[in-house]
């Protein structure tokens, strides 16, 4: 049994059963990895995958269970790789973030500006996506971090740490008859076409459920996952839109204006989720610490640990 032939069997099952890609995704050849995949099912005995012809069609029971001890094998792999850079790479090394665009936008950078003054031998990648393709990266131990709002929840493998509590802004073009409002409500921002986030992005469900409560329908005429998408076609006089707060710059935004939505929605909570499975190396650590100051090493290995 080689470890290469686990990474293999792992990397087809990521691929969705599709040799093609996973020989494409680990730089070899097709026929290579099946004729491991074959020689690994020789010396266990069974097999573990269902085959029409060369087409792999299904993980078998037993293929299951060897899938997820085969994928443990490779992340401690992966984390014996990174005890020993602890202690002889110590300033260097690599932090994949996965987040989604508002957070890489505007509430990453201050944060990753600091980091890299106290760390600039340390490698940083950003992978966006939808909070549940982040949490998929770091489960999967394609990003050691994922930072988000929605789903993120729903993935048993990831540790969850609250970072901070933030809310909505309503963004209109100047001059806009909501402006001239004493107190801005749900029933006047429904009267308007609205343009605000797509539904596995930055907190929709609590602007869901806003409306619902109130029995109201809104016209949702677009929804985007970039924030500045959603206000270049608000300054383009499409809609209304609906906005995390963090996301509004008055100085940049200058042709457009914000009203506080706080009192509408309930708050979001955005969190850091972290793979009980991998060890992480001191920096990474630092950089948690440095998106949300409570959350410092201490904090971080309890939560790990209890989740053991």
């Amino acid at each position: 049994m080689k470890l290469q032939q686990l990474r293999y069997l792992c990397e087809i099952a990521k691929q969705g059963l599709n040799l093609s890609k996973a020989a494409k995704s680990l730089h070899t050849s097709q026929p290579g990895i099946s004729k491991q995949t074959q020689l690994l099912e020789e010396e266990l005995g069974v097999d573990i995958f269902v085959r029409n012809g060369k087409r792999i069609v299904k993980i078998t029971p037993p293929g299951e269970a060897i899938l997820k001890i085969a994928g443990k094998i490779i992340q401690d792999t992966e984390n014996l790789r990174r005890v020993s850079q602890e202690f002889t790479q110590e300033a260097g090394g690599t932090l994949t973030i996965a987040t989604t665009h508002t957070q890489a936008r505007y509430v990453l950078p201050t944060v990753i500006k600091r980091f890299t003054a106290c760390y600039p031998k340390v490698k940083l990648i950003l992978r966006q996506g939808s909070p549940t393709q982040i949490s998929a990266l770091v489960t999967s131990g394609e990003a050691d971090i994922a930072i988000a709002t929605e789903a993120i929840e729903s993935f048993h493998e990831l540790v969850m740490l609250p970072c901070y509590e933030w809310n909505r802004c309503i963004i209109v073009p100047p001059a806009h008859p909501l402006l001239k409002l004493k107190k801005l409500t749900l029933e006047a921002i429904s009267q308007y076409p609205i343009i605000t986030y797509d539904f596995a992005f930055t907190g929709r469900s609590k602007i869901n459920q806003a409306f619902e409560s109130r029995g109201l329908s809104p016209n949702v005429v677009l929804t985007a996952i970039d924030s500045d998408v959603i206000k270049t076609y608000v300054e383009l006089g499409l809609g209304i839109g609906i906005l995390a707060k963090m996301a509004f710059d008055p100085k940049r935004d200058k042709h457009l204006r914000s009203m506080d939505a706080s009192h509408l929605f309930e708050p979001s909570t955005t969190r850091i989720g972290i793979s009980r499975n991998n060890y992480l190396r001191n920096y990474i650590f630092d950089f948690i610490e440095m998106f949300a100051p409570h959350l410092d090493k201490t904090t971080v290995n309890a939560a790990l640990q209890e989740h053991i």
